[in-house]
C-alpha cells in the first residue's frame, strides 16, 4: 500500500471486486443483489459498473438472514 491507498473500511464506496472481499460474498452474489433490489441506496451506477455504498450496504447486510 502506498500513500495514496485509502484504506478499505475508510471508503465511501466499493467496486464489486473490493465488496465482495470486504464482505466475503461472491461478485455473481452482490450483481444479483443489485439485480433484486434496483431501488436500493446501497449502490450507485458508474456508467455500466456498480459501486457499492460500503455503510448502506453495511445496513442492508445486517437485516439478512441467509446471503
Amino acid at each position: 500500500m502506498n500513500n495514496t491507498d485509502v484504506p478499505i473500511w475508510l471508503k465511501y464506496s466499493l467496486t464489486l471486486e473490493e465488496a465482495s472481499k470486504y464482505f466475503r460474498i461472491g461478485e455473481k452474489k452482490l450483481r444479483r443483489l443489485v439485480e433484486e433490489n434496483p431501488d436500493a441506496d446501497w449502490f450507485i451506477m458508474n456508467g455500466n459498473r456498480i459501486q457499492i455504498k460500503r455503510k448502506p450496504f453495511e445496513k442492508f447486510f445486517d437485516t439478512l438472514n441467509i446471503i
